[in-house]
């Protein structure tokens, strides 16, 4: 399987890299609206899919619900969406945090740039979690003060609008195939902050040993079981 990895690694790099660079321009280009939009999904995809949530994403910018809609407005257009309920109230309640940008420059997030075409990142600083990097001290915000972010939801937010170079996603795709790699020894019932770390360094050593970006490894990860590069 560890030439699997790299074998796919090796045929979606460009489109790994063309995508972390469009989760840049999120930040860089987008509107608050667009930044928020990606708060928001990220709220709405635990045991969820990724294209459900985000098509339901759509519908509410469309009808101007995304920023206005009451809590049952939302609900409405979450068709598909597990736990709409609960999650149509995360959604109206995160909007105290709009806008975003603010938020997280308090945090002083790197300007991180993906590489040019074929070219690979530094692998050291995949090294150590515990780096002093304040893009830390932002996930532990957003898991202490958005209602329905965990770790990988605070992780994914972040990836989304161009700050995950240092952070993993650690959904049921990346889980279970760190389980096969034997990374881990087993998939987790629940993930605590410790566990959760203790998760997020092993993936990190393996990316160093694979040669793989841990940001590029978990696209790969996701892409193999989903079959395609999407969010």
């Amino acid at each position: 399987m560890f030439n699997e990895i790299k074998e796919i690694y090796n045929l979606r790099k460009n489109a790994i890299i063309k995508r972390l660079q469009e989760f840049e321009q999120v930040w860089q280009q987008g509107t608050e609206e667009d930044i928020f939009s990606e708060m928001a999904f990220c709220l709405l995809t635990p045991q969820s899919k990724a294209k459900i949530c985000w098509k339901a994403i759509l519908k509410l910018k469309e009808k101007d619900l995304l920023l206005k809609g009451a809590p049952e407005q939302v609900e409405q257009e979450l068709s598909g969406v597990r736990f709409k309920e609960r999650k149509s109230t995360f959604v109206v309640t995160a909007r105290k945090f709009f806008p975003v940008r603010p938020l997280i420059k308090q945090f002083n997030p790197p300007h991180l740039t993906s590489p040019a075409r074929g070219e690979e990142y530094n692998a050291g600083i995949f090294a150590d979690a515990q780096n002093g990097n304040n893009i830390y001290k932002c996930r532990e915000w957003l898991v202490a003060n958005v209602k329905g972010y965990g770790y990988k939801e605070a992780s994914h937010f972040l990836r989304n609008i161009g700050f995950g170079e240092n952070l993993t996603i650690l959904d049921r795709h990346i889980l279970k195939n760190l389980h096969l790699l034997k990374v881990i020894e087993d998939i987790p019932q629940s993930l605590t902050k410790t566990k959760y770390m203790q998760i997020e360094k092993a993936m990190k050593d393996f990316a160093i040993q694979i040669e793989i970006p841990i940001a590029h490894l978990d696209i790969v990860f996701w892409s193999k079981e989903s079959g395609e590069i999407f969010k």
